[in-house]
């Protein structure tokens, strides 16, 4: 792992050192080196990494593999205390497939399966909003979707919802080095159960040669986060360009993924402007790719930039419409919705998009 992967692949380096501490070295200071080094390591021939934690998600639905590590380095990353700082558990692939059994063992008989076009965040809140009313209460939400038994609803850490059959790698994202991935996928795809792959990413790792081994592994999907549309905020925001990222839809599409595409509305940065221009890209290659606009919300190197506010997101719903895409949806309501009335002017508004 000593050579950079997409560098041998004709791409850029990404922005991929992080912190850790060294046992060897005896220091209590922070040291930084490539994610690849800090994050993956290879012992008698097995390949591990470094996990934060796996549990059954909210408001996705489904089970989360958070990894610590990333390629690159965003100033409004919501989960840098791993990506950015190592830390975590050694795994193998061998021991994710194990995580994985136990989750579909445990769940085994309420699971809802679905198939590989909804495997994605963007369709989790179609059956679900994750308010657990029907579980405290003993009666339905008036925005309740109607859609499974009560049965169903379980609790995890993050809350109440279902349990779909999905497994996600999420948190940071060393796709540049696929084969810890790709292995992974087989050992899960070998598990009685229908389980279906999806890899929330922010694509800098997505190479032609990787998303042919991810294919062939047996990945289902992607949920790709672009971050920004004009470069030079993209690469202010994560310190790497966004040529080959922008192209990634047509690439993923034509391998037959399911693909949904997250941006984040960030006020002074990403802001209504250039989420069109992403939704207008989405829209020309494909305009039922499922689109996410998520209200920022302050952290890590931007605790001084507020989140967006209802009128905002309610204009930004309304321009990406024009673009011709037929699937949004808003998320991060908690940020922008502060009373009832806010929630009663979204739903009559784009009650489609929550």
């Amino acid at each position: 792992m000593n050579k950079c992967r997409l560098v041998e692949q004709g791409f850029k380096q990404g922005s991929c050192l992080v912190f850790y501490k060294s046992k060897e070295l005896y220091t209590s200071n922070f040291l930084k080196d490539t994610a690849c080094r800090v994050t993956l390591k290879q012992k008698n021939n097995t390949i591990y990494r470094l996990i934060k934690s796996a549990h059954l998600s909210r408001p996705e639905h489904y089970f989360s593999i958070y990894q610590s590590g990333c390629n690159l380095t965003c100033k409004k990353c919501h989960s840098w205390e791993f990506t950015q700082y190592a830390n975590g558990k050694w795994l193998s692939p061998d021991d994710i497939a194990e995580l994985v059994r136990n989750y579909n063992t445990t769940y085994k008989n309420v699971m809802y399966k679905e198939s590989k076009e909804y495997a994605t965040s963007f369709h989790a809140q179609r059956l679900c909003k994750s308010c657990g009313f029907c579980i405290t209460t003993g009666k339905r939400s008036e925005y309740c979707p109607n859609k499974l038994e009560v049965e169903q609803i379980v609790l995890s850490p993050q809350g109440f919802g279902p349990a779909r059959n999905i497994i996600a790698f999420t948190g940071g994202d060393i796709s540049c080095q696929p084969e810890f991935y790709t292995q992974s996928a087989e050992k899960i795809k070998q598990i009685d159960g229908d389980l279906l792959v999806l890899f929330e990413t922010n694509g800098y790792g997505l190479t032609p040669k990787n998303l042919d081994l991810f294919k062939k592994a047996g990945i289902d999907a992607f949920w790709l986060d672009i971050k920004a549309y004009d470069n030079d905020v993209h690469k202010e925001l994560t310190g790497v360009e966004n040529d080959w990222i922008l192209k990634l839809p047509g690439e993923i599409l034509d391998r037959n993924f399911t693909l949904e595409v997250l941006s984040l509305y960030i006020p002074g940065l990403v802001e209504e402007d250039q989420i069109v221009k992403i939704a207008q890209l989405l829209s020309d290659v494909d305009k039922t790719i499922p689109f996410t606009v998520l209200a920022f919300f302050p952290e890590y190197k931007l605790m001084h930039i507020p989140p967006p506010n209802l009128e905002q997101m309610l204009s930004v719903y309304d321009a990406i419409k024009k673009s011709g895409l037929k699937n949004i949806r808003l998320g991060n309501l908690g940020q922008f919705i502060k009373t009832k009335e806010d929630y009663e002017i979204l739903v009559n508004h784009a009650g489609d998009a929550i």
